[in-house]
């Protein structure tokens, strides 16, 4: 008798918040965030204001995300053209200048603080992906998984090979660099163990505000640590391509959906062979693999510490949600993963044309027209609505 289809649970609220570095065609960085969130509605500031941030609104669709990651870009390229200024890929200062900070705000005391702590250790472009959950045990069951396999979604995403005009030798310099804070965090056991673990630190200083956790994944909610409604997942480089991070944000989802469905199967709490604090550590130890070699890190498997790549693990997760990806409808923004797979993310194809001889500067700048074009033609295909059927 055969295996009955996986029935397809509803699809999880989920939004973004996309930072981006402003600059010159030519791949300078030049920062403007101060003045382009003062003009453009939806836009905010990052302490650095080479980095400008957008965030969507939670809307369970992935059409309606697509439209939504697009819309702002749309307001911000020509107010960006008319300073001669554009949209620049990546996730680290690619062109420079790590040296100094370039503050948005110098009046803001929280923005000092980080400035005198941590320097242009932060001055990074990521992707946020909020993924709503309100049950507080799911919750933290997906915290648990996403945690363990964090590793992977840096490995889809690196894109910062590149510091200050110069190869870094890693993939993503950004998360090597990232201060993560606290440096330990454990994988919590509940929502008694994170409440009870975020007024510690707090106590102790480790933390200086309940948003000061900056770890690969954390609960989040309006009032941390106790009202919490969404998984925030923190560790993925800058995804410039919409359907790239949508397809990445539909692997996380779908692996949350087979916990749900399974949670003796696949909450590392239940199916792992190690405790909760080697789990912690075997998931950070992942974490700064991949940031050295993403695709082709040696990572351990949360189930057993075995050793295995990071693709081969994408492709073997790939094969098991195949068909509970066909039974939501999630077949198609899937999709792109493959062809990551197939052809390296963009911090592997960037080190290759670098070894080819390209500078790091005109990489920068070709990827950024590229970048810009490929927004062209998803606002075009938006606009007869061909894409809006698939979710």
């Amino acid at each position: 008798m055969s295996a009955m289809p996986p029935t397809a649970p509803p699809l999880l609220l989920k939004g973004f918040e996309v930072e981006l570095y402003t600059g010159r065609p030519d791949g300078t960085v030049v920062g403007c965030s101060a003045e382009a969130a003062a003009a453009l509605s939806g836009f905010v500031t990052e302490p650095d204001c080479r980095n400008l941030e957008y965030i969507t609104p939670p809307d369970a669709s992935y059409g309606e995300q697509l439209e939504l990651l697009l819309e702002p870009r749309r307001r911000l390229r020509p107010w960006l053209a008319e300073r001669g200024l554009t949209l620049l890929p990546g996730s680290t200062l690619s062109t420079g200048d790590s040296h100094r900070f370039d503050r948005s705000d110098p009046t803001n005391p929280y923005h000092g603080y980080i400035e005198v702590t941590y320097g242009t250790r932060v001055v990074t472009a990521s992707v946020h992906i909020n993924l709503g959950l309100t049950d507080m045990e799911a919750l933290f069951a997906a915290c648990r998984l996403i945690r363990c396999e964090a590793a992977l979604l840096l490995a889809l995403s690196a894109s910062s090979p590149f510091l200050d005009g110069q190869s870094t030798g890693a993939h993503s310099q950004r998360w090597l660099q990232f201060p993560l804070t606290p440096p330990q965090v454990p994988l919590f056991e509940g929502h008694g163990h994170y409440i009870a673990w975020m007024e510690e630190q707090l106590q102790l200083g480790t933390m200086q505000n309940v948003r000061h956790l900056w770890t690969s994944v954390r609960p989040n909610g309006d009032n941390r640590p106790h009202d919490l409604n969404r998984l925030e997942i923190r560790i993925c480089d800058l995804i410039t391509d919409p359907l790239v991070l949508l397809a990445v944000t539909a692997f996380a989802e779908l692996r949350i959906q087979q916990l749900l469905q399974d949670p003796q199967r696949h909450d590392p709490l239940r199916a792992s062979s190690l405790d909760a604090q080697a789990l912690a550590e075997l998931a950070d130890a992942n974490d700064r693999a991949s940031a050295r070699t993403s695709l082709e890190a040696q990572l351990l498997h949360w189930r057993s510490g075995h050793p295995i790549t990071a693709r081969a693990w994408l492709a073997d997760a790939l094969e098991e949600m195949a068909p509970l990806a066909q039974a939501s409808g999630l077949e198609p923004w899937l999709a792109p993963l493959h062809s990551v797979l197939e052809q390296g993310n963009q911090a592997m194809q960037w080190l290759a044309a670098h070894r080819a001889g390209t500078a790091v500067a005109p990489l920068i700048a070709a990827s950024a027209a590229a970048m810009a074009q490929r927004e062209e033609q998803l606002n075009a295909e938006m606009a007869t609505e061909r894409l809006r059927p698939l979710g």
